[in-house]
């Protein structure tokens, strides 16, 4: 659930492998730190252990869960500022994931902690061997527009599960948002731990001339380069949620009226401000001409006759990025919908009959509430024009042909998905969200959130009561042979 970010600039600019670089502006933290003081007391804040214990980490995740739950009426008021969103919408995506993530890390987090044993093998016998989950030291979260609380706090949860202090660079094209995120984090934690950076692009190429123990970065697949472009200049490992042109695939023998249902649900959510919103849809032939009555039919008892009255249907979240969907309608041809108002931020659910793959709407993601829909004669065809593009992060199928979904599934490389629905993988917090190829690198939610944040340390402890010469030289005929027995 991300996307154009404010961009960030891919020029050079001169790095320090330490966390001890000038800062090139007087650019300042919510409480008036510079970014350099802010490392400096976060580091020694790691360094002196105060983050490790499971009772400090437990203790802060409850403080969030808390001030997140005093904050339900503000979170749901600031995104309806800023993006128009409904309010049992906000009240799912926003503050709901927000809770049930936090949650769902208390509860295993002490078991996620605990030190994994691991079978030795003969060469280490009788010694013992296991991996340790360490914090990985000073964490930088830089989040997006679209999701604004869910898609900072999500990763966030997941730093101070870990035992991590973080910096938190909000959007500033959600400027509500952006302020109650500094208001809640102020209020519970002190800038030793947390710490919050408001601004745009300046804002984002300061905070990555320093260098961070892991950088989460949440937005476009071209900033998502320039970021990873920086990091690699101080070595700072990164975490990229982006997106891409997510397919969704109609096939002939699916329950046309639900894939109908879901697709349209999935497609304008949020104004299709989302990440994994089908970008567009690929249906056969056959059935092309009744998906899209009933798609049409979807938008009509979703959001009413006019959808700009409509009390669950949210708003662009600019009218920059509302003129950029415009010109995509008026380059193609409009089967429902296409009803702007630039000035209000409005773009009504727009279906788009497709005949040209190399239509203006074909060439990048949209991220926006436009629909195109285009006819396919076989699954063979629809999955060289998948492979054509970048690796999505997500795709949907709906189908009931269990070779067609078996294809679909073996054939085609995404982030992930759903058979016969859509959005729905984000749902299980013990599954894995992340993107693959130019989608995203990494994963996080649940356990794989409490991994994203922890160095995997392995260790070997072993007796100090026995001793197997073998392993020493002088080497011999009799050694060799008993390696090439334990190894070969």
């Amino acid at each position: 659930m991300l996307h154009h970010d404010p961009s960030i600039s891919s020029d050079p600019i001169e790095n320090r492998p330490e966390n001890h670089g000038q800062s090139t502006t007087n650019l300042l933290s919510s409480r008036g730190q510079t970014i350099e003081a802010i490392n400096k007391l976060q580091k020694d804040y790691f360094d002196a252990g105060h983050t490790r214990p499971w009772e400090t980490r437990d203790k802060n995740l409850r403080l969030l869960l808390e001030a997140i739950q005093d904050n339900k009426e503000r979170i749901l008021a600031a995104a309806a500022k800023d993006l128009g969103k409904p309010e049992t919408e906000s009240f799912i995506t926003e503050y709901g994931f927000s809770l049930s993530e936090i949650r769902n890390l208390r509860k295993n987090l002490k078991r996620w902690m605990k030190p994994k044993r691991i079978n030795p093998g003969i060469l280490i016998s009788p010694g013992k061997t296991r991996i340790v989950s360490e914090p990985l030291g000073q964490v930088l979260i830089i989040g997006p527009w679209n999701y604004p609380i869910q898609l900072v706090l999500a990763p966030l949860v997941g730093a101070i599960a870990a035992g991590n202090c973080a910096v938190v660079k909000p959007s500033e094209l959600t400027p509500n948002c952006s302020k109650l995120i500094c208001d809640i984090l102020g209020e519970i934690f002190s800038e030793e731990l947390i710490a919050v950076f408001e601004g745009g692009a300046q804002t984002s190429k300061e905070l990555l001339n320093y260098r961070w123990d892991h950088i989460f970065f949440t937005g476009s697949t071209k900033v998502g380069r320039s970021v990873a472009e920086r990091a690699a200049k101080t070595l700072s490992p990164t975490t990229l949620e982006l997106g891409g042109k997510s397919p969704c695939i109609v096939s002939e023998d699916c329950n046309l009226k639900l894939a109908a249902r879901r697709v349209t649900w999935g497609k304008f959510m949020n104004a299709g401000q989302t990440c994994v919103a089908p970008d567009y849809v690929l249906v056969h032939h056959s059935v092309k001409s009744e998906f899209l009555k009933l798609c049409t039919a979807n938008v009509k008892q979703f959001y009413g006759e006019d959808p700009m009255k409509s009390r669950d249907y949210g708003r662009i979240v600019s009218k920059h990025h509302c003129e950029r969907l415009v010109n995509f309608v008026e380059s193609g041809r409009v089967y429902h919908g296409g009803v702007a108002n630039i000035e209000e931020r409005y773009l009504s659910p727009t279906i788009m009959d497709i005949v040209d793959d190399n239509d203006p709407l074909m060439q990048e993601e949209i991220f926006g509430p436009i629909m195109p829909v285009i006819a396919y004669d076989n699954i063979a065809d629809v999955i060289k024009k998948v492979r054509e593009k970048e690796r999505p992060l997500a795709l949907y199928l709906f189908a009931k042909d269990e070779k067609v979904i078996e294809d679909i599934s073996r054939n085609l490389s995404f982030g992930g998905g759903c058979i016969n629905d859509t959005i729905m993988q984000l749902v299980n917090h013990n599954m894995p969200f992340g993107g693959v190829g130019s989608s995203g690198i990494g994963s996080y939610h649940g356990p794989f959130s409490f991994d994203t944040f922890s160095h995997k340390k392995a260790l070997v402890v072993q007796n100090s009561w026995f001793d197997i010469p073998l392993r020493y030289p002088p080497f011999n005929k009799l050694k060799a042979m008993v390696f090439e027995g334990l190894l070969g």
